[in-house]
């Protein structure tokens, strides 16, 4: 249920409809579910969401106040109406609030799971300066609330522990089992030399020469920006999915 904010909240605010606010959360959670990265926490809606909450609540008290604790329904439907309708619309933006951090929590899991570091993508990684398309949206302008960086660190830490119990297994890797064995990938950002669960890459691209090198056995994944590498798919699923590396179709 909506109806129109009351006069003797301040004037200087917008007029809008109860719920109308918390129908924006909705919306914005709603988006956010078909969306591969997590776009910016929505910090102006959600405190004037709380804030509507407070009004509410001001009301509550205002329309009870007369009556000393002894209010009864039945006696003034007219107040019993209006103290109805101010709690269904509390209600109703508690739960708007929470489905939209839930969403949230969910995806902020979800990238946790698939490796992502989503506090190093929030940096500037380009030399040139521009915004950088990431898991997060645009690098360089923050997408979460200091309370989900947190939440991100101690989740991270929760997932590290978990995954030490099991060593030899990645529980965090993908359930499809892979097309193809090897597969061709370009390196997006410098990462140094990286250990390669089977200790090996079967060629490399020579940049400039349009022509692959075939090597032997290698013990270690050299990623420099912008060389090409043949590798096996096992062993750079992570990779790919923490923003080092891009499968070439």
């Amino acid at each position: 249920m909506e109806h129109s904010r009351v006069p003797h909240q301040d004037p200087d605010r917008v007029a809008t409809m109860y719920g109308e606010l918390g129908n924006k959360l909705v919306q914005h959670a709603k988006r956010t579910q078909s969306l591969a990265h997590l776009p910016p926490y929505q910090t102006e809606i959600v405190r004037a969401v709380t804030r509507e909450v407070r009004d509410l609540d001001r009301d509550v008290t205002r329309l009870l106040e007369p009556f000393e604790g002894g209010f009864n329904p039945s006696a003034d439907p007219a107040i019993a109406c209006a103290l109805l309708v101010d709690h269904l619309c509390m209600r109703r933006n508690k739960r708007c609030l929470l489905a939209y951090h839930r969403v949230r929590t969910e995806k902020l899991e979800e990238l946790c799971w698939t490796g992502v570091d989503i506090l190093e993508q929030q940096q500037p990684s380009d030399d040139s300066g521009a915004p950088q398309h990431t898991a997060l949206g645009f690098s360089g302008h923050s997408s979460l609330s200091p309370e989900e960086e947190e939440y991100f660190r101690q989740y991270g830490d929760m997932l590290a522990a978990y995954k030490g119990q099991w060593t030899d297994v990645d529980l965090t890797g993908t359930l499809e089992p892979p097309k193809d064995l090897f597969i061709d990938v370009r390196v997006l950002k410098d990462a140094g030399e990286i250990q390669t669960e089977y200790g090996y890459v079967l060629s490399d691209f020579v940049e400039g020469s349009g022509q692959w090198l075939i090597g032997g056995s290698f013990s270690v994944i050299n990623l420099t920006k912008n060389s090409q590498l043949y590798v096996r798919q096992g062993d750079v699923e992570r990779l790919i999915a923490q923003g080092f590396l891009e499968q070439l179709t």
